[in-house]
């Protein structure tokens, strides 16, 4: 571990010295990251699976089309913009009002071990207005980190994108630095630690934060269409992805057709542990917790699917569990 104020200084000089204001040079960087993408697609995605066995997904495909997306805008979205003059002292006929785009600095983007590409590839934007980027991806997927830290250092001078690897107490370092810009993707409790970071600088923070996410079902449901959703969201990453679906509130008359629906989804897929491309939980850490809450449950267990569970290769089946709302379940999120 060690002090990040050298690589924060470089940015910030390359910064200040416009180095990164010309237009060109940012379609440029995009371009070459885009590059990047393409040429180590099949490296990067070999990574991921070998960290979170998940191969139903491309997080590459998806940061693609964020950089093909942005390359495509980013001469309107850096254009002067004109506006209405108003106010006493100003006149439509002689003053003219334009807001014009300008790069804030040095940005940091922290992202999370589920999609750890996706949720990098705001990085793209970040690059396109103009700023110099930290990525300091999860230390839960030591794999893909690796590789995503080797190749920006062969694509990327580290005055204008780094990766930095390393986990709570790289981390924790590189917040004492001084950013203009923090992005964090993950979980309330370690957002607090990052604002309470940022705070000392006054730097501003965007969140993307996960937390408990309900399905409300009344009579009117297309329970086809409902079980294809839950079922598709439960498959993606093992479920680790926050528009899975959390809890399901319903009443008394809809719950046994829905379990009777879910059921049924879930047993056309047969046993899940026997499909090698299908994602794993993350670690034995994140194994062991949600087999806390199936221990702790007061719940009745209303479907569990084919499959055993196995600490040895990280496979949970889908459980359906009729709660109450003070259960063990409803306390956390459940990923």
């Amino acid at each position: 571990m060690s002090s990040y104020t050298e690589l924060v200084k470089k940015q910030r000089d390359f910064y200040l010295s416009g180095g990164t204001a010309d237009l060109a040079g940012r379609k440029k960087r995009l371009e070459k990251f885009k590059t990047l993408l393409t040429t180590h697609k099949k490296e990067l995605d070999d990574s991921i699976f070998a960290d979170l066995h998940r191969s139903s997904f491309s997080d590459v495909d998806s940061t693609l089309q964020e950089v093909v997306g942005t390359l495509d805008n980013i001469d309107a979205w850096t254009a002067p913009k004109k506006v209405p003059v108003g106010g006493p002292q100003l006149s439509a006929d002689t003053d003219s009002l334009y807001l014009v785009p300008e790069p804030l600095g040095v940005v940091l983007i922290i992202s999370p071990w589920n999609f750890p590409l996706v949720t990098s590839a705001s990085l793209a934007a970040a690059l396109a207005a103009g700023n110099t980027v930290i990525v300091k991806p999860s230390e839960l997927d030591p794999t893909f980190s690796a590789v995503f830290a080797k190749l920006v250092a062969k694509y990327f001078d580290e005055k204008e994108f780094a990766v930095v690897e390393g986990g709570i107490p790289e981390t924790t370092e590189l917040l004492k630095e001084r950013f203009d810009h923090i992005l964090y993707t993950g979980c309330p409790p370690v957002a607090k630690i990052i604002m309470a970071a940022a705070a000392k600088h006054l730097t501003p923070v965007t969140l993307e934060l996960g937390g408990k996410n309900p399905v409300f079902v009344d009579e009117s449901a297309d329970l086809s269409l409902l079980a294809q959703g839950i079922v598709f969201a439960k498959l993606l990453n093992a479920g680790q992805i926050c528009i899975c679906a959390d809890y399901i509130l319903t009443t008394p008359s809809m719950k046994p057709k829905i379990i009777a629906a879910l059921s049924s989804a879930f047993d056309a897929l047969g046993d899940m542990s026997k499909v090698k491309e299908n994602a794993r939980i993350v670690n034995d850490r994140h194994f062991q917790r949600l087999m806390g809450l199936l221990q702790k449950t007061k719940g009745k267990v209303a479907y569990k699917a084919v499959g055993e569970i196995s600490q040895a290769d990280k496979f949970i089946p889908a459980h359906l569990i009729d709660v109450e709302a003070e259960d063990e379940f409803m306390k956390e999120e459940v990923r």
